[in-house]
């Protein structure tokens, strides 16, 4: 009811109870006056019917029928109001006489088989009731004492009442039931009304009083005359008003005093914002500096160590004493670290300056993950550090981001553990947390048993140039600023990164990382189906790394028996395969146990040996002894399962390679970089059986016009008309309307493939174009049966970003044929002079609106050449064009791209002649 007036409310709760009541009372006296009349009409009834069995004695017992009737009539008259029927039935239930002849007097005779009435009796039906009542002999008419019908019934009277006669008495009683309850109802109201009016008058009065108050009439007073409460309510109102005034006189002359001191402050203010913002450009301008100089004091030094570098390792090939050799092996160690600390320097003004950006390729996690476990592995061995790296069986293994820096990531972590760490385990875990069609979301954990961390310095554990134990930099080294990348590359990448230490316990550390799903590549599965009826012996006394090889041999049909120590094997046992890990191979004195390997030798057919890095030097003298294969800890899939089927190759379903096999399908490429095109055509001549190559989208809509294709790859980013445009002029014509078109584009930003699709691309094909993502998407398409061949999982694309011509690189990214690879580095070499012109003039301080298309197009070339430094410098130069950057701010990238192309053209000069 709180949604109703106070004059409403006060109506329902007087009227209700009336209304109820009144409903009650009459309710009751018209139900009882209704049973009351109805009980008149029985006792009439009865005192008409049981004089009338006594009368009909004689009668009956003289079966004198004329005498009966001319009795029953006579009342029939009389009662006639009340009485319908009046009727007389023997001891036999016969009807022996009635008043009314007409009328059916089946209703008055009992039932057959039903017992005689002895006293009384009552029954309705519809709007009669119904009398009977016996009639019994008493002998009055006889004289002999003996007569045989002395007290016995002799039959018995029906009477039918008539319940209408009493009906309009029982509407009376209900009409003036209702008329006072209406009646009782209109005073009930008018009480209502008149306090209503005294009471929610005054009310109202007083509310329309505080609703002027509130606007702001604070002279605004209730008057007239109030009753009781409402009187000192009208008081209360009236003083709360008074008091309001003298608040609000007060108030505005403190809001006067305020807005007086106010006015001066803000004039101090706008002084001294005057003066910040002068210090914000000096301090952006000092930023900015600082940015150059870091950029290009990073260049002139990295220029130099690569060279000290460089020619030490040359130098360390050639023959000398070993003082010189540990001279040279110091120098390296030294560049080495200094270059580490200067990149670190590096990576960490491009992070605070936002410049930083993350590559966006296909590549396979396991392998990538793998190999910073490789390289850190022999630290961790020569400290006697347990390394394990367990990936879940359902963390799927290929995959679009930037794999250069997840391993920056993982070796910061695995770095600080193994510095950090004495004795114990480095435990690597990689999780699936969550998964949809295009995306994954992964958790990476790094758990040692080192010294820990006090809660004290975990606080300043993520500070730049800070570290949680001022003497660590002294004993460990290192600038303090490998967890502050980490934490900004983690972020970068979508993810976050936290961890949980207590001080001699150990360490974990764990960060999230978002990656795409990469549905182009191939599915790549071992033939395992020889390993299922053999046994395998694995023996690890590390409960770690026996529980990570164990999950990883689940996914294979071996029946692996586990023991912790080689005496625990039985003596006579013999199984298919052994795999021996530490302390298999080590002594009490940690040193090589041939003995034990010998023994371990002969419980199987074949022997597989885990053993840490620096014990591999001795791998010719423990083959000797019958092992088949030495295996570098951790074990990972990527190396053990090779080994495992006999074959290095895993089966993955591709295309037919010979000439004669090609597919019977017409592809047409699209591109405006020659070397891209080049490559492109030269992957499809062995693919498909007619390709068409074109260098712009004006040419691809005139060759769609003229031919039946069964594919199209669209590069996304052409001068003029890009991609998108040229195939909605596609689409437009008949023959092209359901034409598959696939879009190939390079570095695509998060997001880009969703972009692509709704803009009416049927695929997506990342650059640079690997060999086997292209047969997996033609195979995709093509609706035949393709025959199943063995072919090498997909190789990483990306390499050392410190190497300005990666041989082994170009050939991969030439599919894996020289003379190829060669073209397009000659076409890369041809197009760096007009580049370089370009770039100078801009360094000279000319402008060059276009330059952002040369960029792009030099980045394209540089995606198949092998040139990974010069291919990451247009990279990162591109991206800073299209986000909007100024030309004239990337002077230090200019810079340093001149001088890439330089030592590019030397070193591919010299490539080329050789």
């Amino acid at each position: 009811m709180t949604k109703y007036s106070l004059r409403a409310r006060m109506m329902v709760l007087i009227l209700a109870p009336t209304l109820l009541i009144g409903l009650l009372l009459s309710t009751f006296f018209v139900v009882h006056r209704y049973n009351e009349l109805q009980e008149q009409l029985v006792n009439s009834g009865a005192s008409i019917i049981e004089p009338l069995a006594v009368a009909s004695e004689y009668g009956m017992t003289f079966r004198s029928r004329e005498a009966v009737r001319q009795l029953i009539g006579l009342l029939h008259r009389r009662h006639s109001d009340i009485v319908r029927s009046i009727a007389v039935f023997d001891a036999q239930n016969n009807l022996f006489v009635t008043s009314n002849y007409h009328h059916n007097y089946t209703l008055l005779q009992l039932p057959k088989g039903m017992a005689m009435p002895t006293d009384l009796m009552l029954a309705k039906r519809g709007d009669s009731l119904i009398l009977r009542t016996p009639i019994i002999s008493e002998n009055h008419f006889s004289d002999n004492d003996t007569n045989p019908n002395l007290n016995q019934q002799l039959g018995y009277i029906a009477i039918e009442l008539d319940l209408s006669s009493v009906r309009l008495q029982q509407y009376k009683e209900v009409f003036v039931a209702t008329l006072l309850l209406v009646i009782c109802l209109c005073i009930a109201m008018l009480f209502a009304y008149r306090l209503m009016r005294d009471v929610t008058g005054p009310i109202r009065n007083m509310v329309n009083t505080v609703d002027r108050i509130r606007r702001g009439q604070l002279d605004s007073r209730v008057e007239g005359y109030m009753l009781g409460e409402l009187d000192m309510l009208k008081n209360g109102i009236n003083s709360m008003a008074m008091s309001l005034t003298a608040y609000h006189e007060e108030m505005q002359q403190n809001i006067d005093q305020a807005t007086s001191d106010l006015r001066e402050t803000l004039e101090q203010m706008e002084i001294q914002n005057v003066e910040l913002d002068l210090a914000k450009k000096r301090a952006q301008e000092a930023a900015r500096i600082k940015s150059e100089f870091l950029a290009n004091m990073s260049h002139e030094l990295r220029t130099p160590l690569n060279g000290v570098i460089g020619f030490t390792r040359q130098m360390l090939k050639t023959p000398l004493t070993p003082t010189q050799t540990d001279y040279l092996q110091t120098i390296e160690r030294s560049a080495n670290n200094l270059l580490t600390i200067i990149n670190d320097v590096l990576d960490f003004s491009k992070l605070e300056a936002g410049k930083l950006v993350l590559e966006h390729i296909p590549f396979p996690l396991r392998e990538t993950l793998d190999e910073v476990t490789i390289l850190l592995a022999p630290s961790a061995h020569e400290k006697g550090l347990e390394l394990t790296l367990n990936i879940r069986r359902d963390v799927p293994d290929y995959v679009v981001g930037d794999p250069m820096r997840i391993q920056q990531v993982l070796t910061n972590l695995l770095g600080n553990a193994i510095k950090f760490t004495e004795k114990g385990n480095i435990d690597v875990r990689v999780e699936l947390r969550s998964s949809t069609y295009q995306h994954i979301e992964l958790e990476v954990q790094v758990h040692d048993t080192g010294i820990g961390i006090s809660e004290r310095q975990q606080s300043q554990l993520f500070q730049a140039f800070r570290q949680a134990d001022a003497s660590i930099s002294r004993r460990h080294g290192g600038t303090g600023l490998g967890l502050v990348i980490t934490q900004k590359l983690v972020k970068e990448m979508g993810g976050d990164i936290n961890f949980h230490s207590q001080p001699h316990k150990g360490s974990t550390f764990w960060f999230h990382i978002q990656l795409e799903l990469n549905h182009n590549a191939p599915d790549r599965h071992y033939a395992m189906e020889h390993l299922a009826s053999l046994r395998m012996l694995y023996i690890e006394g590390n409960p770690t790394a026996a529980q990570c090889t164990m999950d990883m041999l689940q996914s294979t049909p071996l029946e692996v028996v586990y023991h912790a120590s080689l005496l625990q094997v039985p003596p006579d046992a013999h199984y298919d395969i052994v795999l021996g890990g530490v302390p298999v191979t080590f002594d009490i004195n940690n040193q090589v146990d041939y003995e034990r390997i010998n023994t371990l030798v002969g419980f199987g057919d074949r022997t597989l040996l885990a053993m840490p890095s620096h014990i591999m030097i001795e791998m010719d003298r423990i083959k000797a002894l019958g092992v088949e294969s030495c295996i570098a800890k951790p074990l990972s899939s990527n190396r053990l399962f090779p080994i495992l089927v006999e074959s290095p190759v895993p089966q993955a379903k591709s295309l037919p390679q010979a000439a004669e096999e090609r597919l019977p399908l017409t592809v047409m490429a699209v591109d405006d970089n020659p070397a891209n095109l080049k490559l492109i055509g030269a992957l499809l001549e062995e693919l498909v059986e007619t390709t068409l190559l074109c260098h712009s989208g004006e040419e691809a809509i005139a060759k769609a016009r003229d031919n039946d294709l069964d594919i199209i790859l669209m590069d996304i980013q052409m001068p003029e008309m890009d991609g998108i445009r040229t195939s909605e002029f596609i689409r437009k014509q008949p023959r092209h309307a359901d034409t598959p078109i696939i879009a190939v584009t390079a570095h695509a930003l998060n997001g880009e493939r969703d972009r692509l699709l709704r803009a009416g691309m049927d695929d997506y094909l990342a650059k640079p174009i690997d060999e086997s993502m292209l047969r997996q998407l033609l195979a995709r398409y093509h609706h035949d049966v393709l025959p199943i061949e063995t072919s090498a999982p997909p190789q990483m694309t990306h390499s050392d970003k410190n190497l300005s011509l990666d041989w082994e690189l170009a050939l991969r990214q030439a599919a894996n044929k020289e003379e190829l690879a060669r073209d397009l580095l000659e076409m890369l070499i041809e197009f760096l002079p007009q580049v370089r012109e370009r770039v100078q003039k801009i360094i000279d301080g000319a402008d060059d609106a276009t330059i952002l298309d040369l960029i792009h197009k030099l980045h394209g070339s540089c995606s198949y050449s092998g040139v990974p430094r010069l291919k990451q410098l247009c990279h990162y130069i591109e991206q800073q064009l299209r986000q909007d950057i100024p030309v004239p701010d990337l002077e230090p990238e200019w810079m340093e791209l001149v001088d890439e192309i330089d030592n590019v053209e030397a070193a591919a000069t010299a490539k080329l002649k050789g």
